[in-house]
């Protein structure tokens, strides 16, 4: 099964996957804000940073398993893969999209 997934987000995940952090970054809009692992990233010299950080971390990868639409929110249920203790684990990703860009994401159990 094939997952129809919005632009930005379709293009997250092939470039997180593709661990291109730089270009990742072209999917936020400018004043985006990220909530991951109990801390918050605005704007997107901080998102780079994150990614950058997470990806030479944990080495991840994430397949998406299921998308839905609730009170204005993309949320994406994907396995995340990678050198972390518990790989891999489901996570809930909750974007936020405006304008054909992620104004905010939060990710979580």
């Amino acid at each position: 099964m094939s997952l129809s997934l919005p632009p930005p987000i379709a293009l997250y995940v092939q470039l997180e996957n593709a661990g291109d952090t730089e270009m990742l970054s072209t999917c936020f809009a400018p004043n985006a804000i990220v909530r991951d692992e109990s801390r918050t990233y605005e704007g997107l010299a901080a998102i780079t940073a994150w990614k950058a950080e997470t990806k030479q971390k944990y080495h991840h990868t994430i397949t998406p398993l299921d998308v839905a639409h609730q009170q204005g929110k993309t949320i994406l249920k994907a396995q995340l893969t990678g050198t972390f203790p518990g790989s891999p684990v489901t996570l809930y990703f909750d974007f936020v999209l405006e304008a054909g860009k992620i104004l905010s994401l939060e990710i979580h159990p």
